[in-house]
């Protein structure tokens, strides 16, 4: 087992005013899944962009609304889970005044590519 504090793992750039943080991964002996956190300035998105694999987020702090394939846009708050599903183009925007952070879970595949 293994517990670790989000503030352990390095932060690297993902974007302007975004960056990403591997929590939990293949280093950690994860075979299958990779836990990332993603802090977003405010103002700032995520990379717009589409994949063949799922993945879940965990809204956990901050205003956001996720843009989706169609650029429809609709609010997540603290606390709020979202799916999105192989091949949807998505991104986050952080609307609120403070940062927003939220996890990321892919398969491992989807850190290599990313």
């Amino acid at each position: 087992m293994i517990i670790k504090s989000i503030e352990e793992a390095d932060a690297i750039s993902y974007g302007e005013g975004v960056s990403k943080r591997v929590v939990i991964g293949q280093k950690e002996g994860a075979p299958n899944f990779v836990m990332r956190v993603f802090d977003v300035a405010p103002g700032k998105t995520s990379p717009y962009h589409t994949h063949d694999w799922e993945h879940e987020v965990l809204i956990l702090n901050g205003k956001a609304v996720i843009v989706s394939h169609e650029g429809v846009e609709t609010p997540a708050r603290p606390m709020d889970a979202i799916f999105i599903p192989p091949n949807e183009k998505h991104c986050l925007k952080n609307v609120g005044e403070k940062d927003l952070r939220f996890v990321c879970l892919v398969p491992l595949k989807g850190e290599d590519t990313e």
